[in-house]
């Protein structure tokens, strides 16, 4: 894995948000990896998912690995409320913590169109690709801007999320925090003081994002936990406790209103898709189940589907164990394999 560039930020100035309201000075953070070349079509947009941040995408870059810097330009955007991006917690007023208005995964996409164009000149990505949040990312490009998609990826994801993962958002993200007697309408002094709240989200995401039988099998412990408790402590735990709990907040709400179809027919959206289109799903996924994600990739112009089990499940990107970390490598070389 390269060492990390550092995160550059491209000035929006005055930008209008999908509800009407305008973020004054509002700002896109992004990194980069590799050169884009003279031609600009190796350009590879690789956003992330709810509560990560280009940080998080770094082990699959690097020389040796499926995204080669030698080869490609990898751009790595930062979502609005996930703290690098204009957010709740860096925002001034009138907009500042729970001030911050919603924000929505067509603002996202937008903002990172203006970067692309604007700041580089690209006219058209080789590949756009993301898991959960980051899928919804990516069929929000491949729908909005079809002639600049060259090829398109959903991993453990889909266009909008289902009835099930809309639940999920609320009860397990939310509801704990808000819930928080230290969160005061998103206006407390320190993030720490709705620690109760992150913990209780900690919890509800180990229940949920593994596959069942990550805990039957106890592959907790190849991965160095040595009890149930030690894994929720050590890892889900300190996942959540960190993070800013109005940012959380903001990309959970933001993650519930995602729709490429605008309100509209959502057949009739994934249909205009011209990208070469992949979707993956993984068996024991709850947030994005195969049998969902199968029906999405109906609906898209000669779409690739495939579910791939014996994996973690939602989990699986995060590469924890050895078959996941497999399984990506070969999902994301495959991608690039023209």
């Amino acid at each position: 894995m390269p060492e990390p560039t550092s995160i550059e930020i491209f000035e929006l100035g005055d930008f209008q948000l999908s509800t009407g309201f305008t973020l004054n000075n509002a700002k896109l953070a992004y990194r980069t990896h590799g050169s884009l070349n003279e031609a600009k079509d190796n350009a590879v947009l690789f956003p992330h998912f709810l509560a990560g941040s280009p940080d998080s995408l770094e082990m699959y870059i690097g020389e040796g690995r499926p995204f080669d810097p030698r080869k490609y330009f990898i751009i790595l955007p930062g979502l609005f409320g996930g703290g690098l991006s204009s957010s709740p917690s860096n925002t001034s007023i009138p907009f500042n913590q729970g001030n911050f208005p919603d924000t929505h995964i067509a603002d996202d996409v937008i903002a990172q169109h203006r970067l692309l164009t604007e700041k580089f000149g690209i006219q058209q990505l080789k590949l756009v690709l993301g898991w959960s949040v980051g899928a919804l990312q990516t069929y929000e490009w491949a729908v909005r801007f079809p002639d600049m998609v060259k090829r398109a990826a959903s991993i453990a994801g889909a266009p909008k999320p289902s009835p099930w993962t809309v639940l999920w958002l609320r009860t397990v993200i939310e509801e704990p925090i808000i819930a928080d007697p230290g969160w005061n309408n998103g206006f407390y002094t320190d993030p720490q003081a709705v620690q109760a709240g992150l913990r209780r989200v900690g919890h509800g995401a180990a229940m949920t994002l593994p596959q069942v039988g990550f805990y039957r099998d106890e592959l907790w412990r190849s991965i160095g936990f040595s009890s149930v408790d030690d894994f929720v402590a050590r890892f889900w735990e300190a996942f959540w406790l960190p993070l800013d709990p109005n940012n959380l907040v903001a990309q959970a709400r933001k993650t519930r209103t995602a729709d490429p179809s605008g309100g509209g027919d959502i057949a009739e959206a994934l249909g205009r898709i011209k990208a070469e289109m992949f979707v993956y799903a993984f068996t024991g996924d709850r947030m994005f189940q195969p049998e969902e994600c199968k029906v999405d990739s109906q609906r898209i112009p000669n779409a690739k589907f495939e579910e791939i089990g014996g994996v973690s499940g939602h989990l699986t990107t995060f590469g924890l164990t050895e078959k996941d970390r497999q399984v990506m490598d070969e999902i994301l070389t495959k991608l690039l394999t023209d």
